[in-house]
C-alpha cells in the first residue's frame, strides 16, 4: 500500500518548491544588476580570447607575456592609462618640438 500525501505535505512541497525558485530568480536578478561584475567577466572573457588568438599566432611565451600585462592593467588600470597619456603628451611635445625646428 502506498503512502498517499495529505494536503499538508503537498502544500510543504509546493511551498518548498516555489521558495527555490525565487531564490533563482532573485539571483539571477542580482547578477543582471551587477553591471561591475559583469563588466569583469566580460574583460576576462576578452582576455582570454586574445591569448588564444596570440598563442595560435606567435610563440607561448608571447601569449604569457600579453596575459600577464593585460591581467595587471585590469587589476591597476589608472597608474597604466597616467603613464599612456604622459607617453602620448610627451610624444606630441617632441613631434611639435620637431616641427618647429624645420621651418626657417
Amino acid at each position: 500500500m502506498t503512502h498517499k500525501p495529505s494536503e499538508e505535505e503537498i502544500a510543504r512541497a509546493d511551498r518548498d518548491v516555489t521558495r527555490q525558485e525565487m531564490a533563482e530568480t532573485l539571483d539571477a536578478l542580482a547578477h543582471k544588476l551587477d553591471v561591475r561584475s559583469r563588466a569583469a567577466e566580460r574583460v576576462d572573457a576578452t582576455i582570454d580570447q586574445a591569448t588564444a588568438k596570440i598563442a595560435r599566432t606567435m610563440p607561448s611565451p608571447a601569449a604569457e607575456t600579453f596575459r600577464s600585462g593585460a591581467l595587471a592593467v585590469r587589476s591597476k588600470p589608472v597608474p597604466v592609462f597616467a603613464a599612456v597619456f604622459g607617453v602620448v603628451v610627451l610624444l606630441r611635445l617632441l613631434a611639435r618640438r620637431r616641427r618647429a625646428r624645420r621651418r626657417p
